[in-house]
């Protein structure tokens, strides 16, 4: 098995001590590490101390989420990478499924299992659920989540499909397809970096795969709350960047106009359901895709694929739901 379960970790003593050693547990086979990104907790010191057979990788400051993987993965020298995040209880044989699907087939370049809430065991998770998808205005959702609308686990997708997008939550890839798209972009330091890297792969003709035969359980909000007014900023400014990047001209000219009108309400919204922190964040997020337009347009590839999405207008219409 030549696998490396990479977590990385930021102040995350607390969800170490929690779930590090179910995830040795059941995880034979497999080499374990921790990228810390430079914790100011006790972090590294209690890893030393209570789990000397997981290697610890030292990254010099926080680089996020995106930043912290490219910066550790480049010392893990595994055919396959599974970045976990440390709030994830993992379940006995939950490796092996995904493992079989990367053999079954080389055109699969990332895979993620079926995540379910620990706090409501019979629900998805936010955070994935059972595989990303996109509908045609780039609003990312997911099989069993649409918005805040969460269905609860009953079989219905017990399946192995191909998807749009893994959850980074549980994130599957061969590291030479990893290396071969630069990794993740790290300006977007957390938040959709994983769809981005996902379009990515399938501009290129890499498939994105999920399999219900394996099932993780998700905290979520380990690092950043739901309701920080910086999480509203970084999905935000992170979508319209992977828009840009992504999307073929000029469907991308009318999407992200589209967008802009789009996020003026939803930014109205976010002020009055979660405070004007949420409404400025908004705001801040525009400028900051505003002045990354440049470093943007270098880095769309050659090939943009034009059928993009799964669903017209899904993530509006619930949004207006809302």
């Amino acid at each position: 098995m030549n696998l490396a379960i990479v977590i990385l970790n930021w102040n995350g003593k607390s969800w170490l001590e929690q779930f590090l050693s179910n995830v040795i547990q059941h995880s034979a086979g497999a080499d374990l590490y921790v990228i810390d990104n430079n914790s100011t907790d006790d972090s590294v010191e209690f890893l030393k101390a209570e789990f000397p057979e997981v290697s610890v990788i030292l990254n010099t400051e926080n680089h996020g989420f995106a930043g912290g993987y490219n910066n550790g993965l480049k010392q893990i020298k595994h055919e396959f990478y599974c970045l976990l995040n440390s709030d994830v209880e993992v379940t006995e044989n939950w490796l092996q499924p995904v493992l079989q699907l990367f053999e079954k087939n080389e055109k699969i370049a990332a895979i993620q299992p079926k995540i379910l809430d620990f706090n409501r065991r019979e629900y998805f998770e936010f955070a994935g659920a059972a595989g990303g998808l996109i509908d045609n205005l780039g609003f990312p959702y997911c099989r069993g989540r649409v918005f805040e609308n969460i269905e609860k686990d009953e079989g219905q997708y017990d399946d192995e499909t191909e998807i749009f997008w893994a959850s980074g939550c549980c994130f599957f890839i061969r590291s030479a397809d990893f290396w071969a798209h630069n990794g993740f972009d790290e300006r977007f330091f957390a938040h959709q970096e994983e769809i981005d890297l996902c379009w990515r792969l399938k501009n290129s003709g890499r498939k994105i795969f999920y399999t219900g035969k394996s099932t993780v359980y998700h905290v979520g909000g380990g690092t950043l709350n739901k309701q920080s007014s910086q999480k509203t900023f970084l999905n935000v400014r992170n979508n319209l960047s992977m828009l840009l990047k992504n999307l073929p001209f000029p469907k991308a000219f009318w999407i992200l106009l589209l967008r802009f009108i789009l996020d003026g309400f939803a930014g109205i919204y976010f002020g009055l359901k979660n405070g004007f922190l949420h409404f400025l964040a908004v705001i801040r997020a525009h400028f900051s895709f505003y002045a990354q337009v440049p470093g943007t347009l270098k880095r769309r590839q050659k090939n943009q694929i034009s059928k993009f999405y799964q669903a017209k207008w899904l993530v509006f219409k619930n949004f207006l739901k809302s």
